[in-house]
């Protein structure tokens, strides 16, 4: 029952022709820093042929371009979450689908998964974009996957989070909204100053992000990105739980 929500959810998001307009512009937008950095890299060849420890094509193009997804995911995962559901309760459809005869994990395990899904086309995209890299220069592959895997856990914690949300209205804009707004907040704390406490800091997805983007896996990282992942679930099965108990 899972994969046959996930399933309908992924298909759903492509028959939208926002979709295949955001895609568009998206990979345009991905294309253009990619070419930036590519070429900011190719001018600086001269200067790094005098380095004893140059930095290669992967940490020049890979690691900025990555990050740039990243921030890009902030802002655009809470657009397509706001509707998982509260698109459902406001057209009366949730009803139908907390009467049937289906689980709250398993329907919001589905969601989460059809979600993920669709915006892990967007990060293999920009890594087949890097891939290219191969054809003129060493590409670091170890440093690259680790970068795709921060950004995959990234983009699911934001789904996660922008999940939650969207079970705690009828209004899409709403549950946008009151997503981009943590993310943001928790965003701030990875830039604020060194005066912010660490706790603070740790806080905050992009925090963790980092070590994943310098090619460091570390098992607190796993953790929190784990754990965050869950509670969030855990929050929505929760909220999705009550609405089929009190309506």
């Amino acid at each position: 029952m899972i994969l046959t929500i996930a399933h309908k959810e992924f298909r759903s998001l492509f028959t939208a022709p926002t979709t295949w307009i955001i895609l568009g512009a998206l990979q345009f937008i991905f294309a253009w820093f990619f070419l930036l950095l590519l070429d900011d890299f190719l001018q600086k060849q001269v200067q790094y042929a005098q380095l004893l420890n140059p930095p290669g094509a992967t940490q020049s193009i890979a690691s900025p371009l990555l990050g740039t997804v990243a921030f890009v995911l902030m802002m655009l995962v809470p657009i397509f979450s706001m509707r998982l559901i509260s698109e459902e309760r406001r057209n009366q459809t949730l009803v139908l689908l907390l009467a049937a005869p289906v689980s709250c994990w398993e329907i919001i395990a589905g969601k989460f998964l059809g979600m993920l899904l669709f915006l892990s086309l967007l990060i293999a995209a920009c890594l087949l974009m890097l891939m290219t890299l191969t054809l003129g220069t060493h590409v670091d592959f170890g440093l690259l996957l680790t970068n795709i895997l921060g950004l995959f856990l990234l983009t699911a914690c934001y789904t996660a989070l922008g999940l939650y949300f969207s079970t705690l209205t009828a209004q899409p804009i709403v549950a946008a909204t009151s997503t981009l707004a943590t993310l943001f907040a928790l965003w701030l704390l990875d830039i604020s100053g060194p005066n912010t406490r660490i706790m603070l800091k740790s806080l905050s997805p992009t925090q963790h992000f980092q070590s994943f983007s310098n090619g460091l896996l570390l098992s607190k990282d796993f953790a929190y990105f784990l754990l965050f992942i869950s509670i969030c679930l855990l929050l929505a099965i929760r909220r999705l739980h009550n609405s089929r108990i009190y309506g």
